[in-house]
């Protein structure tokens, strides 16, 4: 099934040769519209507009431009003053998109949309039925009472005049309440027969007032008699041979738009000038993010809106349209964009050139609809040939239908090999705001449920994905990632399981560094309880930062006797920390309390990230007070405060995967498998209980304990008066050796032993540097890299004692320190 468009065909041929329907009008009306046939008591056709984005997937910036060009039209035939005293009201749920539109072209103009969501709380306006419509009930709920009141023009926008029913019952309604001298009625096509348009006439002389008509195009559409029942009679049949749907086979990844905070999604509630700059400010920088999701090779991309939230998703494709021209005028691409959104609407499909509905993708309501649970319906994507599509909803519809098996993005992953969701946040009026409430979120996992770790040394504040197969093969991981295809947390590496020789030199790195990793464990512990709290909630970064925390714990009992709280929560670079985590740790300890801890740091990435999730975190209204510092057992890369060592030492712990780490794997995050209020996930190896050394590792540091007490007060001392602001300069190592190896990208740059340990363990490596000279720390570095024919390059001065580089196979361009293109 292929949906190439045959200029040749007219999309409402194929209604019209069966039923005797003509559309009579004005040149290029068959241009704009085409007809199918629908499941309504009330009316058989059903005309489908080709440049509304609703079922006909369209350039975003042909949508706009229709909309955008009839505003100015409304605009020129107020003039100036008038226009600026104008309110513009659209209809829901197909012109919410489309009056935004006009609101935009209209000038300075507020924009209110109907509803069919209601929300309580909000003091309806006006309400209002659409006789014909497959859901009729119209709300009015602007979140300022005084929209609809003033005395200038009221400009009512939807997608077809067809009859003249609908705005007339609005027309009434309001003006009984809100009495305005003059309306203008705008649509993309006006239907009307000869009556209709007369009767808009006599209300205009009834209710006083003057009521104007801007249409793109006119016409009429002649039925012949006994059209409805031939009509139902072919939707009957052709709806008995309908295809079951496929399984889904494609990606589905989450990308955080980072929606501007109070900024509202849409008309529902009103949407004013101001309103319109943030958005504007903001829209080159989501569509970055949204072009940053794709897989690079995705040349035709569908941003598929959600019912009523129209306007948030085309305004996102036209800037993602955009973005893409922009770049293929620079590599000469091809790539294009389209927006339709999902409806409520059942239309019949038929895959016929000469018809407009050419396939649907059908899916229960995920927003707790007020008609109840019902179908929902997707149109013209699957067979669209689309490379990736963008679902957009928001955050109401985020919900545990929307991820299920026969939901909208599994159903979307059937037909494309890649399906972003991005969520916009529903936007609350501030009269109903208030504080979130902490979800019901279930209790830490403990051992030896989950992990080989005794239950008291940690809880896991995560979710057990233990039964779910998560691990791919290390170069298709590697491809998926650096192609764009899946995000690195989507997915596990195959747990390195480790050679006899392998195992013997991390027990003999252990022996020989136990005593540097306890004295490191002290001072940074030391630096905890003097500075940031006397009782500290430690919270590790699972998985490297939990031996980390439970030695940390082990000290303060030790040297000091407290019983520390100790939790592992995740942390996804570029996805941030699990919020639902930090609600869990505000709703038991105080945030301040909280002390963030990590094995150590390379460039400082997770350190920017934490940050970063903090910040979102509160803004987004969550609990204040979070400390986003990191406490780490090493810090070469000088990006924290609080740490033991600015040494680029081996940690034995970073020399294994999960068998030094409790049995547990890397966290994951994947929208099908973590919901809006789940933990992030992880796996629990338990069938690798005969190689487990975590507890073995612990013991071996924490028995060097009573020896370094000593070392541990001097060098605690030492680090509290001296100077320890970050100068990041690993970072900067990290851009240097980036461009020099002709890499072009710091995230294929790992440094420090742990990093680099990390990319022999479960990345595809592509050369190891060494600082010249350096000794046993490198060992199991040189054995892993020998077992995967992995070259060690030395190094000359290099700030770590090594660094990792990862394949750029996958990375468009990527070019050799000899400027020759790299290939395996």
């Amino acid at each position: 099934m292929n949906h190439a468009v045959n200029k040749a065909v007219w999309s409402g041929s194929w209604v019209a040769e069966r039923l005797g329907v003509e559309l009579v009008g004005d040149d290029g009306l068959t241009e704009l519209l085409g007809l199918a046939l629908r499941r309504n008591p009330k009316r058989a056709h059903l005309l489908v507009s080709n440049v509304l984005g609703k079922h006909i997937p369209q350039s975003p910036s042909v949508v706009y431009g229709h909309g955008f060009t009839l505003g100015r039209r409304v605009r020129d035939l107020l003039g100036t003053d008038e226009a600026r005293r104008a309110v513009v009201l659209g209809y829901a749920e197909t012109a919410t998109g489309l009056g935004h539109c006009v609101a935009d072209g209209v000038g300075l103009a507020p924009y209110l949309h109907s509803t069919r969501r209601p929300v309580p709380g909000v003091a309806t306006a006006g309400g209002f039925e659409e006789s014909h419509s497959h859901a009729t009930s119209h709300l009015l709920l602007p979140e300022d009472p005084a929209l609809l009141v003033g005395d200038g023009p009221l400009v009512l926008v939807d997608d077809e005049f067809s009859t003249g029913n609908t705005i007339l019952n609005t027309i009434r309604d309001l003006h009984e309440r809100y009495p305005r001298e003059r309306y203008v009625v705008v649509a993309l096509v006006d239907m009307r027969s000869a009556a209709d348009a007369g009767r808009l006439d006599e209300f205009a002389r009834e209710i006083g007032a003057r009521v104007d008509l801007v249409a793109a195009a006119s016409g009429t559409v002649r039925l012949p008699e006994g059209v409805l029942e031939k009509g139902q009679e072919l939707v009957a049949r052709h709806e008995a041979a309908a295809v079951p749907a496929p399984p889904p086979y494609g990606r589905i990844a989450r990308v955080d738009l980072r929606w501007p905070r109070g900024l509202p999604d849409g008309g529902r509630h009103g949407f004013t000038p101001q309103h319109r700059i943030r958005l504007e400010s903001a829209l080159p920088a989501m569509a970055a993010r949204l072009a940053e999701a794709l897989p690079p090779k995705a040349r035709r991309v569908l941003v598929l809106g959600f019912e009523e939230l129209m306007y948030a998703p085309l305004r996102l494709a036209r800037e993602l349209e955009q973005l893409v021209d922009a770049v293929d005028a620079a590599d000469t691409g091809s790539a294009e964009v389209r927006y339709s959104t999902t409806t409520r609407s059942p239309v019949l499909a038929v895959d016929d050139p000469g018809y407009a509905i050419r396939s649907r993708l059908v899916f229960p309501a995920h927003d707790d609809p007020a008609d109840g649970s019902g179908e929902r319906y997707a149109y013209n994507v699957a067979g669209g040939g689309f490379d990736a599509v963008i679902a957009v909803v928001d955050s109401a519809a985020d919900t545990p239908e929307l991820h299920a098996s026969d939901g909208l993005l599994a159903r979307l992953a059937a037909h494309t090999p890649h399906v972003v969701l991005a969520v916009v946040p529903s936007y609350v009026p501030e009269s109903l705001y208030v504080p979130e409430r902490p979800a019901m979120l279930p209790e830490p996992l403990r051992g030896p449920a989950f992990s080989s770790y005794p239950p008291e040394e940690v809880g896991w504040l995560l979710q057990d994905l233990s039964d779910v197969t998560l691990e791919a093969p290390t170069e298709e991981r590697e491809e998926a990632i650096q192609s764009g295809g899946a995000h690195y947390a989507e997915s596990l590496p195959v747990e390195y399981q480790p050679s006899e020789q392998y195992q013997e030199l991390f027990h003999t790195a252990l022996e020989a560094s136990a005593g540097r990793l306890a004295l490191a464990v002290g001072a940074v512990t030391e630096l905890v309880l003097a500075e940031r709290s006397p009782r500290p909630v430690l919270v590790s970064l699972a998985r490297a930062g939990t031996p980390i925390g439970v030695l940390m714990r082990r000290w303060a009992q030790f040297r000091h006797g407290l019983d520390l709280p100790h939790y592992a929560v995740s942390i996804v670079r570029g996805r941030g920390i699990d919020a639902n985590a930090l609600r869990w740790l505000a709703a038991h300890h105080d945030p301040a309390d909280v002390v963030f801890v990590d094995g150590w740091t390379g460039k400082g990435a997770i350190t920017r990230e934490l940050a970063d999730a903090v910040k979102e975190f509160e803004a987004g209204g969550g609990a204040v007070g979070f400390d986003p510092e990191i406490a780490v057992l090493a810090d070469p890369g000088s990006c924290v405060r609080t740490y033991g060592t600015r040494e680029d030492f081996l940690i034995p712990s970073a020399c294994l995967n999960s068998t030094v780490s409790g049995l547990i794997s890397r966290t994951v995050l994947r929208a099908d498998l973590v919901g809006p209020n789940d933990f992030h996930g992880a796996k629990f190896y338990r069938e690798l209980a005969g190689a487990d050394v975590s507890v073995a590792f612990l013991d071996a540091v924490a028995a060097r304990f009573p020896e370094v007490g000593d070392a541990v007060d001097a060098q605690a001392k030492e680090l509290l008066s001296g100077d320890r602001e970050p100068t990041w300069e690993g970072w900067a190592a990290v851009e240097r050796i980036s461009e020099e190896y002709g890499i072009h990208d710091v995230n294929l740059v790992k440094p420090g032993v742990g990093e680099t340990t990390r990319v022999l363990l479960r990345r595809v490596p592509w050369k190891i540097l060494a600082r010249a000279g350096a000794g046993a720390d490198l060992d199991h570095v040189r054995l892993l890299a020998e077992q995967r024919g992995v070259p060690v390059e030395e190094v000359a001065e290099l700030p770590y004692t090594c660094v990792g580089l990862i394949h750029p196979k996958y990375t468009r361009g990527a070019t050799g320190a000899d400027g020759k293109a790299v290939t395996v």
